[in-house]
């Protein structure tokens, strides 16, 4: 082309079609650049969203922090592995889930209450896990010289178990006791054949677990004794968790109980009545404000010693071991009378009916 030519064609104005197009590809350009730009962006987002969701578990917590932890009966491990995550007790929920499918303990995993950690590691609490939770075990105290209706409301206030639901296995069949003579009709046929201790229970004991044990534990301790003196003298060994008991509730010191056996003994060898305030205070249901009088001890029932000779029908109260020691054992006496002189509980023993008034009138007693 002649330099002429050249300088023509670039005066000559621009073709319309031309610059049309070159507008359209700069358009589609631009359009490619941003759909570009946003495609990713939104994998970026994805990525990101799709991170957060696959590990929920991934928090910073700190190690060693105790955490009440529940397993729902029926939970499946992967909920169970996802719970543990979320508080932290183990580090992710796809390991817990690798570990448990490893021991093939998915099935295995025992529902329940636990206290575990944060920062443990998947194995730790697979194997706690499979265990079981903790046995809550609690201990329940039953103490000496309580009635047996005062044994059961004892045990209701320490364990939350409804009094008629106890009085109501004692009565039913659901507890017996061979020391029984005959099947029980009231709770007073129940009197010292529940033994007084200290037990434990799972926290899921029944009223009817927790009495066949007291009445067990009565049996087994009887027939650790010999009761040939008793039989001696034509008592048997019910009648001796009778006099156990009139001991429980006469002496506060060990060393006078076989002295108290041997009073009771003495009398009733002579047809004396035994005069046991303990006894009036059982028939009356309790010591009256201000203490007993004179009228109390005319109170009629079969358990007053005062009016009635011999035992009373049933034992007054649960009875330890130290009571029964002393009613198998009885100390060889020729004593009749006993009673407190200061406020130590020691007992003092005569034979001398004088000499009893005198320590009564020392005291300002009524005789």
């Amino acid at each position: 082309m002649s330099l002429e030519l050249e300088r023509a064609e670039r005066r000559r104005p621009p073709s319309p079609g031309r610059d049309r197009l070159r507008r359209v590809l700069l358009g589609f350009g631009v359009t490619f650049a941003l759909l570009f730009g946003s495609y990713l962006g939104v994998k970026w987002l994805a990525a990101e969203v799709s991170g957060i969701i696959a590990r929920p578990e991934e928090t910073t917590v700190v190690a060693g922090t105790p955490v009440d932890f529940e397993v729902a009966p029926g939970a499946p491990a992967s909920q169970i592995a996802r719970d543990l995550a979320e508080a932290g007790i183990v580090g992710s929920a796809a390991a817990f889930d690798r570990v448990v499918r490893d021991e093939r303990a998915s099935d295995r995993l025992q529902a329940g209450e636990y206290e575990l950690f944060t920062g443990m590691t998947p194995q730790a609490v697979l194997e706690i896990l499979l265990a079981g939770p903790p046995s809550k075990a609690y201990l329940l105290t039953v103490v000496e010289g309580l009635s047996a209706g005062k044994m059961l409301e004892s045990i209701t206030r320490q364990t939350g178990i409804r009094f008629d639901d106890l009085t109501r296995v004692l009565l039913d069949g659901t507890v017996t006791s061979s020391l029984l003579a005959e099947a029980p009709k009231t709770i007073q046929d129940w009197e010292g054949l529940l033994f007084p201790d200290t037990y434990e229970f799972e926290g899921d004991a029944t009223a009817g677990d927790i009495l066949r044990v007291l009445a067990a534990t009565a049996e087994l301790r009887v027939d650790e004794f010999e009761w040939t003196v008793l039989a001696g003298v034509g008592l048997s060994p019910y009648e001796g968790i009778v006099i156990a008991s009139l001991i429980e509730r006469e002496a506060l010191l060990d060393e006078d109980r076989a002295l108290v056996a041997s009073v009771i003994l003495n009398r009733l060898e002579l047809g004396m009545n035994l005069q046991f305030d303990s006894t009036v205070v059982y028939a009356l249901g309790g010591l009256p404000d201000g203490g007993l009088t004179l009228d109390d001890l005319q109170f009629d029932s079969p358990y007053n010693t005062y009016l009635h000779g011999g035992l009373p029908p049933t034992p007054i109260a649960g009875v330890g071991l130290a009571s029964l020691t002393a009613a198998a054992a009885p100390a060889e006496s020729d004593y009749l009378f006993f009673m407190t002189r200061d406020d130590t509980g020691k007992l003092h023993f005569t034979a001398d009916y004088d000499e009893f008034l005198e320590w009564q009138q020392e005291l300002g007693s009524n005789p």
